[in-house]
């Protein structure tokens, strides 16, 4: 079985204490890729590193969170910007908008957002986009930038079959973790009616663990529970599900 995790925090202080062995248990569960998103200008240095510990295999991104927008966020996009102008990334993120835990920055949030979508049009490399209660206004703001150039992934999708449509629509995949596995969760229901073609799996490690490992930390190896619940939702093989998901990340990020 071959599983790619399209989006996963591996260079987190979380794992410091067993980094090496915590690979060792993903890769033996099949999944070959692991995709690193940003946060800010403090996770740089170790992001890097885990690029260069496990070459082939963890590929970072460059962007700003959007939970670090703050007053400085100007400044903090000077060095994303420099950052992308000096070496290549696999896609702009984790970029987006978050209105859960601050509204007071919906505007900078908004704008940041904006900017560092015009970059990866510029580049020619996707945005991988965290939409927490902002779904809607980030289609809305993609949908303004899509210009043929555009290309990226909603990161832990959750929304409904009508927000999977408009997403598609504008050729963007949508990113399926933990969530789907858990018991209240209407995300199987929208799965059943999803273009297979446009879902990338996650786990979004160390956060939202999949059932039943819920309540603990998260890890790539854990990667195959939730293929499991979509095999369910698609009424097809894990190794399907592998293969489906694993060619739509590669199609995404290049590879």
């Amino acid at each position: 079985m071959r599983l790619i995790d399209s989006h996963t925090h591996l260079y987190l202080p979380e794992f410091d204490a067993d980094r090496k062995e915590m690979m060792a248990r993903a890769e033996s569960c099949g999944v070959e890729r692991f995709y690193l998103p940003n946060i800010d200008r403090e996770s740089v240095g170790q992001m890097l590193s885990m690029e260069q510990d496990f070459p082939g295999k963890c590929f970072p991104m460059m962007g700003l969170h959007p939970c670090s927008v703050n007053e400085g966020w100007k400044e903090e996009l000077k060095w994303v910007e420099q950052y992308l102008g000096e070496r290549k990334f696999c896609a702009v993120g984790e970029v987006g908008l978050d209105y859960y835990w601050d509204k007071n920055h919906m505007q900078s949030q908004q704008e940041a957002f904006t900017l560092q979508i015009k970059w990866a049009k510029e580049l020619g490399i996707p945005v991988v986009i965290h939409s927490r209660e902002s779904m809607n206004d980030c289609i809305d703001i993609i949908a303004k930038e899509q210009d043929g150039r555009l290309k990226g992934v909603f990161h832990c999708f959750s929304g409904s079959v009508e927000s999977a449509a408009r997403i598609e629509g504008l050729g963007f995949f949508i990113g399926i973790g933990g969530v789907l596995t858990y018991k209240k969760s209407k995300l199987p229901e929208t799965m059943r009616k999803v273009k297979r073609g446009m879902v990338v799996l996650e786990t979004d490690a160390p956060y939202l663990s999949p059932v039943p490992y819920r309540g603990k930390r998260n890890e790539p190896a854990y990667l195959k529970e939730i293929a499991e619940h979509l095999a369910g939702c698609w009424e097809t093989s894990i190794e399907d599900v592998g293969e489906i998901t694993s060619a739509n990340a590669l199609k995404l990020f290049g590879g």
